[in-house]
């Protein structure tokens, strides 16, 4: 016999299957790097004159507005989800979530999190970050199974959180947020393609086409890695030429750029997927490590 107490456990059990599904949706540690790093460039940009409240707000968007774009994503790659060991126990492919809820779900986080940053921000900002989205979920994800153009074509999205949190700080478009950007820019490259080189046999069963040279993992794609992660050295003093920092992030930014850069060169002697984990762990770090440097350089 089902009691009304039973019948209550359930319903409660059955909402937080729910509520824990939708969060997932949010791909929460991803979301949270979107947001720190346009958090770090919100500070940069504002200074002394920081406004907490308008900064958490801001966060809080930011989240919001990342958390919608990724939903959308795993909305339209829910068949190729389904046959990746990384992805099938996602919400969509395992049908805690249907696509239409999980829609509805991305369409209201979404418009909340564009709202917080206009009214919390500016609108400019609220309007770039709209960009963000549609270049991430409507462009990147569909050409991810075209070729290696889309690393290309994600780095941009995947560049604009500093850009962001600088517009959204001052208002315009500068210098030092071309400068955020062009360093986010350039690190998309060693990290798309080391992340895609440990995880080439579950990309090649759903189709994507990430690794440059013919998608092979081979020495020429190695080299590649290591030319992009070549480039941060001189990207990542740009902010002590012009004046955004000083040298001792300037000096971080380089012993940081270094060790990254070693790794490469030992991917490309034994292009072993060992090799390119580390590249990938090396590029997790890099980047928050920078960025702190650069604030706490700035303050």
């Amino acid at each position: 016999m089902i009691t009304a107490t039973d019948q209550t456990l359930e319903v409660a059990q059955s909402f937080a299957v729910k509520a824990k599904s939708y969060f997932e949706l949010l791909k929460f540690r991803l979301s949270a790097t979107v947001t720190f790093s346009s958090g770090i460039a919100y500070a940069l940009g504002a200074g002394a004159s920081l406004n907490w409240n308008n900064f958490l707000w801001f966060c809080l968007g930011g989240f919001l507005v990342s958390g919608a774009s990724v939903t959308l994503n795993q909305i339209f790659e829910r068949q190729y989800d389904a046959v990746m060991d990384r992805t099938k126990g996602r919400p969509i492919p395992t049908n805690r979530i249907s696509a239409n809820e999980a829609l509805t779900f991305s369409l209201i986080v979404g418009l909340m999190g564009l709202a917080i940053i206009s009214l919390f921000a500016n609108p400019f900002t609220a309007i770039l970050s709209l960009l963000s989205l549609i270049l991430y979920s409507f462009v990147y994800t569909p050409l991810k199974r075209v070729g290696p153009i889309a690393v290309f074509v994600g780095a941009i999205p995947g560049a604009f959180p500093p850009l962001l949190g600088w517009v959204a700080a001052t208002g315009v478009i500068s210098l030092e947020a071309l400068i955020l950007f062009g360093i986010q820019f350039v690190w998309q490259f060693p990290h798309f393609w080391a992340i895609a080189w440990v995880a080439d046999e579950d990309y090649k069963r759903a189709g994507f086409k990430l690794l440059p040279s013919g998608g092979g993992r081979d020495l020429s794609t190695a080299i590649q890695i290591m030319v992009y992660t070549l480039f941060l050295l001189p990207m990542g003093l740009l902010p002590s030429f012009f004046g955004i920092t000083g040298s001792t992030s300037a000096f971080i930014s380089v012993l940081c750029g270094v060790l990254f850069l070693s790794q490469t060169f030992l991917l490309m002697k034994d292009c072993s997927k060992k090799s390119a984990l580390k590249i990938m762990y090396s590029s997790f770090l890099y980047l928050p490590i920078v960025q702190i440097a650069y604030l706490l350089d700035r303050l």
